[in-house]
């Protein structure tokens, strides 16, 4: 059963018609999600049905509008295997799944193995619901700041902004301008440059009032002339704006600035990457919406947020552009569940440590980029001793963070397996060849076990975490002025990064 969005084929009344007769089901679903409703709605109690579909069935708003509202509606998986190469010429793999409407007594088999649970993800463990955002999580991850408007930047390789010759012109004529040009870094820096260094700056007014603003005339003469202009045509056409003042960016993300500022420096990941890399970046700038900001600055957060099961976590939860990860805050950060006591644990700060520093001199030395480094990183072909090495101190860090969980029986051996098989033409013949993307990961039965204990460990959380806020609203009822627990706080660690320039222009 070939999986295919609803809209594409048969048009949007028939995807308006669809909830109507379905409820709970997302528009974003594929089709074949409803082939699993109706089987299910047409079954009597005690009765099975059995169907094969793509493996996305299990994935994302077509599991949400299909197997999981079947397993929160009294549906059964009794059997699933949940990749099996389809047996024709099409490069498919698919998965078939066995559902019974009822409780099921007998013995459940999730890829031939006995299990006592088979989840609407089809994992043994986790239930079935999205992960929940963690409280613990709060006010820490954020995306950075939508300037709308080259206009605002002072840029060399982008023909919309002002020379960088004119910015220094301004410093040096009246120094007060300095005092709202800031370092602009965005996603492509970060994984281009060895040493994430930025190559262009930004005017930003903060919050400030056009009187306030009016205080930098050379700088609000620029912004009049290259960004005012854009704003008025935004506003003429009728579309939604968040901000009318031009002198301000469009989504300024005040609350970043202010979580981060007592720090020295943040974790930022590129929000759009092939590889998913965390990297060190210094305070005192502004950092674009290309970039996610994680305002915690210890090694111990590297550690665990570079790790193998960090980056399964978001790729199984953040969506994708193209064939690169997708790492939004909400999905991919919030609902992640830490080790216990991450913070203040000495073996992941100290596996942190060594892979960022070796990693940071090895760019260095080979003058690469994250980018780069991870394609060595992942290509088959690579036997370096540097990249060797890399990957070794990456399956210690990985083996530091298991420890913290507790998961000791867990390998780190990795292998260089396909993320997925794409066609392509081949020149010479008729035929069409498919194009195999590398990855040194874990098999699929150890990222299938870790993430099913994540899921598992995430919906833990969230339950201690709804009663112990039961607990604290009960104790305010009867007067108790007791604080219900004490929050956790990152630790705030003075680091040295490997390669920073100064934050000043």
């Amino acid at each position: 059963m070939v999986n295919v969005l609803v809209s594409t084929v048969f048009g949007d009344s028939y995807r308006d018609w669809l909830p109507v007769v379905h409820p709970e089901t997302n528009s974003n679903g594929d089709l074949v999600a409803h082939f699993f409703r109706r089987a299910f709605s047409l079954l009597r109690k005690s009765g099975c049905f059995g169907l094969i579909a793509t493996n996305t069935i299990a994935q994302g708003d077509t599991r949400s509008t299909g197997l999981r509202y079947i397993c929160e509606q009294g549906g059964t998986i009794y059997n699933a295997q949940k990749r099996m190469k389809w047996p024709g010429l099409a490069a498919v793999v698919v998965s078939v799944i066995h559902v019974f409407k009822g409780k099921y007594e007998s013995i459940k088999l999730l890829d031939g193995r006995e299990v006592n649970l088979i989840s609407a993800f089809l994992f043994h463990a986790g239930g079935n619901e999205n992960p929940a955002v963690l409280l613990a999580n709060a006010s820490k991850s954020f995306q950075g700041s939508i300037v709308l408007g080259m206009g605002f930047t002072f840029d060399d390789s982008n023909p919309d902004a002002t020379p960088i010759v004119e910015m220094q012109r301004l410093i040096a004529e009246n120094p007060k301008n300095q005092e709202r040009i800031f370092p602009y870094i965005g996603g492509s820096e970060v994984n281009s440059s060895p040493t994430h260094t930025h190559h262009r700056y930004v005017i930003n007014f903060g919050d400030m009032s056009e009187d306030e603003a009016r205080q930098f005339p050379d700088l609000m003469k620029i912004l009049e002339e290259k960004v005012k202009p854009e704003r008025d045509k935004i506003i003429a056409r009728g579309k939604q704006i968040h901000e009318y003042d031009y002198w301000k960016f469009w989504d300024k993300r005040l609350e970043t600035y202010e979580a981060i500022a007592p720090l020295n420096s943040v974790l930022g990941i590129s929000r759009v990457g092939q590889h998913g890399s965390f990297t060190f970046l210094p305070n005192k700038i502004v950092y674009s919406d290309s970039l996610v900001v994680i305002a915690i600055d210890s090694f111990s957060a590297f550690s665990t947020l570079q790790s193998r099961p960090h980056e399964i976590w978001a790729r199984f939860l953040g969506s994708s552009m193209k064939d690169d990860l997708r790492y939004t805050p909400s999905d991919c950060f919030e609902t992640f569940p830490f080790p216990e006591n991450w913070e203040t644990n000495p073996t992941l700060e100290a596996a942190g440590k060594t892979y960022y520093e070796y990693r940071a001199a090895l760019m260095v030395r080979n003058n690469q980029g994250l980018t780069d480094t991870y394609n060595r990183f992942h290509d088959p072909d690579e036997r370096h001793p540097d990249i060797l090495q890399l990957r070794l101190l990456h399956a210690q860090m990985d083996q530091a963070v298991l420890d913290a969980y507790g998961w000791t029986d867990i390998s780190t051996d990795c292998t260089f397996l396909l993320d997925y098989e794409d066609e392509e033409e081949d020149e010479n013949t008729s035929k069409r060849q498919k194009k195999k993307p590398w990855r040194y990961r874990w098999p699929e039965e150890i990222h299938d076990e870790v993430l099913a204990r994540l899921l598992e460990l995430n919906q833990q959380r969230a339950e201690a975490e709804t009663l112990s806020g039961k607990a604290a609203e009960k104790g305010k009822v009867k007067g108790n002025t007791k604080k219900a627990g004490k929050t956790r706080k990152a630790t705030e660690t003075n680091l040295t990064i490997p390669g920073f320039p100064s934050a000043s222009v």
